[in-house]
């Protein structure tokens, strides 16, 4: 079904799951609604993709904060989502720190109140960084909704195009210097739509902290004396 190796949990992420230089790059894909189990042997389905890097996986999702939307989570264990499959897309020799340095700079560029179902999804966002890492590209069935709906937007209602949540994702730095991350919503509590996939992706529920967001790469402003 187009480019790339569907692989085994054996062969997920690293092999040795340390931090090794080498490291697998895997595209795990995940079904929106039960209608994919029909409409994917044709090539068609709503999907959502995070990408695996150094054992773990890293995606995409929209909240209503000029902040980064960049999440990591557990590979092939997105909240909300039932997991595919996983896509092989090479390897890769790139340190975990060059590749966090990476991923935290990308973070920049993918706030979560830019979020767009058809022109700034989560698969906009894996492509972006499997492209940056090894030049290739994710299946094309993968995000082809997406492309069909940039040429047919106006017929597509508000609530399909624009999808965001209304909580806001809170730093909290540790003594040891690492940092942890949890979720506040503005002024009190904020009515979230459950029925919508994208917006149960960031708002846990019943506490769930599978979901740890990447605080974006702070720019340095370079004074000319």
């Amino acid at each position: 079904m187009g480019a790339g190796e569907e692989v085994s949990s054996s062969s997920s992420g690293n092999q040795n799951g340390s931090h090794s230089d080498i490291t697998n790059v895997i595209l795990n894909v995940y079904d929106l609604t039960p209608i994919n189990n029909y409409s994917y042997w044709v090539g068609f389905g709503i999907f959502h993709s995070g990408i695996e890097v150094h054992g773990k996986e890293y995606g995409f999702g929209a909240h209503d904060f000029p902040i980064s939307g960049v999440f990591e989570v557990e590979p092939k264990s997105c909240p909300g989502f039932i997991y595919r499959c996983s896509i092989f897309l090479g390897c890769i020799n790139m340190p975990f720190s060059e590749f966090r340095a990476l991923i935290e700079t990308v973070a920049s560029e993918y706030h979560g109140d830019t979020y767009h179902l058809i022109s700034k999804n989560c698969n906009h966002f894996t492509e972006d960084i499997v492209h940056r890492l090894t030049g290739k590209h994710i299946p094309g069935w993968v995000n082809r909704l997406a492309r069909i709906g940039s040429l047919c937007s106006c017929l597509l209602p508000e609530s399909l195009q624009v999808t965001t949540v209304k909580q806001l994702p809170e730093y909290h730095e540790m003594e040891d210097g690492t940092e942890t991350l949890s979720t506040a919503s503005p002024g009190g509590s904020t009515e979230i739509d459950d029925t919508d996939p994208e917006k149960q992706l960031l708002s846990p529920k019943d506490g769930n902290s599978d979901i740890s967001f990447i605080k974006e790469a702070q720019m340095c402003e370079c004074k000319v004396p």
